[in-house]
């Protein structure tokens, strides 16, 4: 078979596919020449400005940098059914909003996570950049060395997901974490001695975490469970975890009834002021979704959708 034949062979096999796709030739209708001996080929369909990535297979996307695979599904998926078994696409290309992904706790709290989820987990974080990773206590010592050297914090929950463990448990819990590499701490509060009216346990549980935190070098979030709560009773948590002395108020475990709500953040906010931070956490699986929260008043976000959330706001 000589170079001509060869040729002709390759083009009749790119026709099949591109037939079998639902896609255009790139070759001569008339003549089934490939596109080297034809005439000049039309031009692309105009740009169409702000389209990038919404799946316009007719279109040219303004400013293209060939990253079909990761900003446009049909183009994808009209590979794949032209008989791609897989599609690169690297991770340099898509830009994502480093400002965004700086917010994010990323979060694994299921309790069947496993070691290479983790791994994964952390991987992750690094490579875009998360404030920090959350996990249960046993993964710490982990997490800690797949973060070493990145600025990624190792965050820990404690008396998680309940709150009713004792104060000296929780202390100890908070003192063991920070000793294998726990930067963060992420604890419930006594739910039932809050709607009870016993405020002053509800406080002094907080401030024995609080004290033990940064006696450690961390930092505390105190997470007040709002789904339980009246408003009444989520204003009153968060002032007790500002008068104990913690960082942050938190929303949620996400074990609860519900999560967060742009409601709720924006009242923990009000109560709080601007000395305090605000996590947001619990049901929050998109950009529209953290951008509410973060609207609403939250300095921080937790999820475990965090890769897909700061992928949508690549430009």
């Amino acid at each position: 078979m000589d170079s001509a034949e060869l040729e002709r062979l390759a083009a009749e096999i790119g026709e099949q596919i591109l037939a079998s796709a639902g896609l255009k030739s790139p070759s001569c209708a008339p003549c089934g020449l490939p596109p080297s001996a034809t005439p000049a080929a039309a031009p692309a369909p105009p740009a169409v400005k702000g389209r990038e990535g919404l799946n316009q297979s007719e279109e040219v996307c303004p400013g293209c940098v060939q990253r079909c695979a990761q900003m446009c599904a049909l183009k994808t998926k009209n590979i794949v059914q032209a008989g791609a078994d897989r599609v690169s696409a690297s991770e340099h290309l898509t830009k994502v909003d480093p400002a965004l992904a700086a917010v994010i706790d990323h979060t694994i709290l299921k309790p069947e996570a496993t070691r290479a989820e983790i791994v994964k987990l952390c991987a992750e974080a690094k490579q875009y950049n998360f404030a920090s990773v959350c996990v249960n206590p046993h993964w710490v010592p982990l997490v800690a060395g797949e973060l070493r050297g990145t600025s990624v914090k190792v965050c820990t929950v404690v008396g998680f997901p309940l709150g009713a463990t004792s104060t000296a448990a929780k202390v100890c819990e908070t003192e063991v974490a920070i000793r294998v590499g726990a930067q963060e701490i992420d604890m419930v509060i006594n739910v039932g001695a809050l709607k009870g009216g016993d405020l002053q346990t509800v406080k002094s549980d907080i401030q024995a975490v609080a004290e033990a935190s940064h006696k450690g070098g961390a930092i505390l979030k105190v997470i007040i469970e709002t789904a339980l709560l009246t408003d009444e009773e989520k204003a009153i948590a968060c002032t007790l975890a500002k008068l104990a002395g913690a960082d942050f108020v938190k929303t949620s475990t996400g074990f609860s009834k519900h999560g967060a709500t742009a409601g709720d953040v924006a009242l923990m906010r009000k109560v709080v002021g601007p000395e305090m931070g605000v996590k947001a956490s619990g049901g929050i699986r998109t950009l529209e979704d953290l951008k509410a929260m973060t609207a609403a008043g939250a300095s921080r976000i937790g999820a475990s959708a965090s890769v897909k959330i700061v992928e949508a706001s690549a430009r």
